[in-house]
């Protein structure tokens, strides 16, 4: 695979022809037609942006997991799954899991199952907020001063709710969601059951809109979570600059729980990039893992009051699998 690294002007350049374009395709409207797919057509208007904006700036896919599944990679996950007497959850869409190998970052070795089933996933998806800021940054749109910095990391590695609102103000939650569409990164994506979105603030109030597919506040698909880190450690989102900022954030979570909680026991040597959430029976987790010269992608989403601890026993199985492979 040919990785290629974008300024910020892409994803600003996309982000205002999403914002800009409904105005003018409101006085010429596209009729459907039989190369539209059926999402172009519904009747949303943010759908109905993105499908223009996609004849204007047609997406180009800088982590495409999806052509990289590897069958044996998909047969350990699978069969993992089985031990931990976690298949029949799966299969009743319960649990949602995803592992990339990033070996080697050109050839990712990818496995999911129930990868592009999309869940409410808690507090994961302030990673988005996360992007949605830096990219606000980027444009010179927001200062990247004190203040914002520790609303950044209190949000990510707290999961503070008040600190996460407050950013989501600055930021706008309408542009957090315009930058999740964009086809600079498409980290929601109709074509793929939706993905990562932001429509409430992290409190009682402040609801915008929930996603256009399934209806939730706050909700993420296993793969394009995935995707997310996939082009964080590519130095794709953003710049290479603003990557390596967002991994630092990401690097030090506060909460000792879920994979990290397995992770710091069994793989006390490694370094952990990191995001989590929980709310009711919904529980997730997403992380980075390198260590000694070996990469890997997990996430894992899931409903159940057992689901945390069900994180803990996955991520250990889905460790083993990737440093057997090395032995």
């Amino acid at each position: 695979m040919t990785r290629r690294v974008l300024g910020p002007s892409t994803c600003a350049l996309a982000a205002g022809l999403l914002l800009a374009g409904a105005a003018s395709a409101q006085q010429a409207p596209v009729a459907a037609t039989a190369a539209q797919t059926q999402w172009e057509i519904i009747e949303d208007p943010i759908l109905r942006d993105m499908a223009r904006l996609d004849r204007i700036a047609p997406f180009e896919d800088l982590a495409p997991l999806w052509d990289f599944v590897d069958p044996d990679l998909q047969r350990d996950v699978e069969a993992a799954l089985r031990r931990l007497d976690l298949d029949a959850d799966a299969a009743h869409q319960r649990l949602a899991v995803a592992l990339i190998d990033l070996t080697d970052l050109d050839q990712p070795r990818v496995a999911a199952v129930n990868g592009d089933v999309m869940m409410y996933a808690a507090s994961l998806p302030k990673i988005a907020v996360l992007l949605g800021a830096f990219e606000k940054i980027a444009q010179g749109k927001l200062a990247l001063d004190p203040d914002t910095e520790a609303l950044m990391r209190r949000m990510i590695r707290e999961s503070n709710n008040e600190a996460s609102t407050e950013l989501m103000e600055r930021v706008g939650k309408e542009y957090i969601a315009r930058v999740l569409l964009s086809p600079r990164y498409r980290l929601y994506d109709p074509k793929h059951n939706g993905g990562l979105w932001v429509g409430k603030d992290y409190a009682a109030a402040g609801l915008w809109r929930r996603d256009p597919l399934h209806n939730l506040s706050h909700g993420a698909t296993a793969m394009q979570v995935a995707r997310f880190y996939y082009l964080l450690e590519t130095g794709n989102l953003v710049t290479p600059e603003h990557s390596l900022m967002m991994k630092e954030i990401l690097a030090h979570t506060a909460l000792g729980h879920k994979f990290v909680a397995s992770l710091r026991k069994i793989r006390p040597d490694a370094q952990l990039f990191r995001k989590s959430g929980s709310w009711g029976t919904f529980h997730s987790d997403s992380v980075l893992v390198e260590r000694r010269g070996r990469s890997y992608i997990a996430v894992a989403l899931s409903n159940d009051e057992q689901g945390a601890r069900w994180l803990e026993r996955i991520i250990v199985a889905l460790d083993g699998i990737i440093f057997r492979a090395s032995s």
